[in-house]
């Protein structure tokens, strides 16, 4: 019994050790934003994300679970289950859907000065799924701002 316990203590140290010491967090990216349909209390959207790879291994990604905020204020969530590869050191593309209370940011976005509606400042905090082993997601808190006039552009290519 003490033989089988060391020899799985063993194996699954191994599967570490493939792993590397330090695995970086990716980046994940705003690039656009697509009106889907539109009531009064609920939005939903399709959201072009970016997400890029600093590692020197791939990141086989299965799914991403995502909180988007515009302006400071809360304005989307998303879950999606579809997966692609992000290469070593490489990016990748890809669009997911969004539910979104979009009023509150909205507001604050359009009460504000011109100058601030130009870009938006925005922040991504969630976690992406992986295949990788032990490490099961990996969490990310991005920020950044997004131009006013992406919200409505597709930009890019899809994930492979």
């Amino acid at each position: 019994m003490k033989r089988l316990a060391s020899f799985l203590l063993m194996l699954g140290l191994a599967g570490c050790a493939g792993l590397g010491t330090k695995l970086e967090t990716p980046h994940v990216a705003f690039v656009g934003l697509k009106a889907l349909e539109a009531s009064l209390f609920e939005q939903k959207l399709e959201v072009r994300l970016r997400v890029q790879n600093p590692n020197g291994i791939e990141l086989p990604v299965k799914g991403l679970d995502v909180d988007v905020e515009l302006a400071g204020e809360h304005f989307a969530h998303g879950v999606s289950a579809r997966e692609f590869k992000v290469p070593a050191r490489g990016e990748a593309e890809f669009d997911m859907i969004v539910t979104a209370n979009a009023a509150t940011a909205l507001f604050k976005i359009l009460g504000s000065d011109s100058k601030a509606r130009e870009a938006v400042p925005y922040r991504l905090k969630g976690k992406l799924s992986t295949r990788l082993g032990l490490l099961h997601s990996v969490p990310f808190d991005e920020s950044g701002t997004l131009p006013i006039g992406s919200i409505t552009e597709k930009k890019g290519r899809k994930a492979d």
